[in-house]
């Protein structure tokens, strides 16, 4: 971890946390990302839209963030990971609500932000998949904001699970590379990496789309969505 310099320090089990100039550069990083993603729908839109898109995505993160981290978790996994109550979904409706683009770079923002409050870093590999990718992924959820365009309803629910879907990915990629030792007894790394993850994921994603597959859930949602573009 000699390429952070003093952004890193090494703690007492071994992992890194991040000093007070690397959290200081991990939330320049954060509102430049933000700033890029209003960009991106400022430049087809006029200025007042892309303040409020901006406005929006903070605000998702903001709920989506004190959900994953400061809400009591329905179930919590003995080594990571937890079932919150629609962590996940606010988080994906940045990119549900104005595209693939802002979507991705407001939830590698999201990533960005649970590294300063709860890290767990080995290596700067790690770092990446756990965080900024994993994270990030959330925001294919942009694929439903272009499924609405053809489509009269279904976007929220199919940019939901692509958002979970790519999640999943790269939650399994960092249980098989950096994790796979503590597989259960019995199980290879990649087995066990798609079941650990996959329980977690799963069970938060079904219990939001029971919810999120209700029409007049889904018809709320798309409502906001034309008063926030």
């Amino acid at each position: 971890m000699e390429i952070f310099g003093n952004l890193f320090t090494k703690t007492k089990d071994g992992a890194y946390v991040p000093t007070t100039l690397g959290i200081i550069a991990i939330i320049v990083l954060m509102v430049i990302l933000l700033a890029i993603a209003s960009f991106i729908i400022g430049s087809k839109k006029k200025k007042k839209t892309s303040t409020k898109q901006l406005a929006v995505s903070a605000l998702l993160i903001a709920i989506a963030f004190m959900i994953m981290e400061f809400f009591p978790p329905l179930f919590k996994m003995p080594f990571g990971g937890t079932v919150t109550l629609f962590g996940m979904f606010f988080a994906t409706l940045i990119g549900y609500y104005y595209g693939i683009g802002p979507g991705i770079l407001s939830c590698v923002a999201l990533g960005l932000l649970n590294l300063i409050i709860d890290p767990y870093v080995l290596t700067l590999p790690q770092l990446l998949i756990d965080y900024p990718l994993a994270f990030g992924a959330l925001g294919l959820s942009g694929i439903g904001y272009h499924f609405d365009k053809k489509h009269k309803y279904g976007g929220l629910a199919v940019g939901y699970i692509c958002g979970v879907l790519g999640r999943y990915f790269f939650a399994f990629l960092s249980g098989w590379i950096f994790f796979g030792e503590y597989a259960w007894k019995g199980w290879g790394a990649v087995p066990y990496s798609l079941a650990y993850n996959g329980a977690y994921l799963g069970a938060e994603a079904g219990i939001t789309l029971i919810i999120i597959l209700i029409p007049q859930v889904q018809k709320a949602v798309k409502y906001v969505k034309t008063q926030v573009n």
